[in-house]
């Protein structure tokens, strides 16, 4: 019988960090966070990490890893979450993956491609031929691989190049090498997926902002671009400046707009993103949906939860 991880998804502001909470203390799991931006250290107000009396609580994983001003890949993700699962287990506990980032859940239930090693060479050159003439990079990787161009946004240069840098040094594209090499990580993946009214969780995105300033927002950015500044070598984007909050942020301390611009802004594309997710979960298999528009404490849709799982796997004997 495969071993059961349990993961609790959903959309940016949903509460899945203080349900998880509940939930972990319920299951006796460890937490293993599935956000791309918690990875890093510094960037603590904007991407909602749990605070450290949370952290302290329960075991959380997969976060401040590595700094802002460096490079981390879903493959490096998984082949670090495949070493925590088994020590988790080992000590007689439940995984309990908690996040909204779709690739990391889709690496480890469906697998991912171990693509070519990372040519800093040939992505200079394209960078170069990108500054030169902007666009042209989309508009060759339609021509290479239209089914991956389809997937990503014509903006998100990072990925556009590594799919490129694929195709040029393996002659394959990424759907080519999707196809043939993907593999899901050996467990029994138990997804439960938190929403809300649509209207109600925008509400709640717009407050989440308005408190990430009042927290200092604006001063964790400036501090994280200042390290940037200091330690970043290179011109490749970085994917920690490209996060929700701190981008926006960024353009105001650069004088591009006021503080009254960059919180429309961010609160704006948070919502946008939060409406990605939804459409990114809908084509997700089995999940488990839980409307807790109506609930507002952790401890009760976690007992929620805990109920449903443990009459559906009989938690008793496996924890």
């Amino acid at each position: 019988m495969e071993r059961k991880i349990i993961i609790l998804l959903g959309p940016t502001g949903v509460g899945k960090t203080e349900v998880s909470i509940e939930l972990a203390k319920l299951l006796n799991a460890e937490i293993i966070s599935s956000d791309s931006m918690q990875i890093y250290r510094y960037m603590d107000i904007g991407t909602a990490k749990p605070n450290l009396e949370q952290r302290q609580e329960i075991m959380h994983h997969m976060i401040d890893i590595i700094n802002p001003w460096e490079y981390f890949s879903t493959g490096t993700y998984i082949e670090k979450v495949k070493e925590i699962i088994e020590d988790i287990f080992q000590r007689n506990k439940i995984p309990l993956i908690v996040g909204g980032t779709g690739l990391y859940l889709r690496a480890m239930t469906e697998g991912i491609f171990e693509g070519p090693d990372t040519d800093w060479n040939l992505r200079k050159k394209l960078l170069e031929e990108e500054k030169a003439q902007p666009g042209k990079l989309y508009e060759l990787l339609k021509e290479i691989d239209p089914d991956y161009a389809k997937k990503i946004n014509p903006a998100d240069l990072r990925r556009t190049v590594r799919a490129l840098e694929v195709f040029f040094k393996e002659r394959k594209n990424i759907t080519e090498f999707q196809i043939k090499f993907t593999k899901p990580l050996p467990y029994d993946f138990i997804k439960i997926g938190l929403t809300r009214d649509r209207k109600i969780l925008y509400r709640m995105i717009e407050e989440r902002v308005d408190e990430m300033i009042k927290k200092g927002l604006v001063e964790e950015v400036r501090i994280v671009l200042n390290l940037i500044k200091k330690k970043a070598t290179g011109d490749f984007p970085l994917p920690a400046l490209q996060a929700i909050g701190y981008k926006e942020i960024a353009g105001y301390l650069a004088d591009l707009y006021n503080l009254e611009e960059a919180i429309r802004l961010t609160k704006k594309r948070t919502k946008m993103y939060a409406k990605r997710q939804f459409t990114w979960f809908k084509k997700e298999k089995n999940i488990n949906w839980f409307d807790i528009t109506e609930l507002h404490d952790p401890q009760i849709i976690a007992e929620k939860i805990f109920h449903f799982l443990k009459k559906m796997l009989n938690l008793v004997t496996i924890m």
